[in-house]
């Protein structure tokens, strides 16, 4: 797949602010700091398209990024972080939770996890959580470039066994280094590729 145009849609905190388009969107989330806004970035093949920073935190609202002018990219606000205060982690919830009850465009969640470490808690509580709603997710381990690669399949083995997954649901990719950025457009790819045969085949049997 080919990113050729993107940008910055909307920055929502609310349903009434979610873009009018009719468009498939995916959703990434992940604790704060984890590397979420540096795999948009790779995604997109953008340098600055979400803010990245060495402090977390920093994304505050839904951002829909609009995508070929066909999809969105919708980025939340990160969980996990200590320093925020206990009203706005519970604004945070209430904004994600509207988001995932009420978004009929909503296909596929990427959840962003630090592939050096076994998933935590919140991201264990975050799996349980999206899988309540009945969404379908990928699994995406960051940072991979930081783990020799003599070891990388034994932290892929790890990261199964705690969210109790198969390796083909658990994505490991390195935002620097590329790694598994093809992969993951692969899935979106086959999304829209799924589209077609179901509009093909709902073509023939209409006729």
């Amino acid at each position: 797949m080919k990113i050729n145009s993107v940008e910055l849609d909307v920055s929502a905190v609310r349903r009434s602010q979610y873009p009018d388009e009719d468009l498939p969107e995916f959703l990434m989330v992940g604790r704060s700091n984890v590397g979420k806004s540096s795999f948009i970035n790779a995604l997109c093949n953008r340098k600055n398209l979400a803010y990245t920073s060495s402090k977390p935190g920093k994304t505050l609202t839904l951002n829909f990024y609009y995508i070929n002018k066909e999809f969105y990219f919708v980025d939340v606000p990160g969980y996990g972080y200590a320093q925020r205060v206990m009203t706005q982690r519970m604004d945070f919830g209430r904004m994600i939770e509207e988001y995932l009850k009420s978004s009929e465009n909503l296909k596929k969640c990427f959840l962003i996890i630090d592939s050096r470490h076994n998933p935590t808690e919140d991201d264990i509580l975050m799996y349980n959580y999206l899988k309540h709603f009945d969404i379908d997710v990928v699994v995406i381990a960051t940072k991979v470039d930081k783990i020799p690669k003599t070891k990388q399949h034994k932290h892929l083995k790890n990261i199964c066994e705690v969210l109790d997954l198969p390796l083909s649901d658990v994505m490991l990719v390195s935002s620097e280094t590329k790694q598994g950025i093809d992969k993951v457009h692969q899935i979106i790819e086959q999304y829209f590729l799924f589209l077609i045969i179901i509009f093909f085949f709902s073509s023939y049997n209409y006729l």
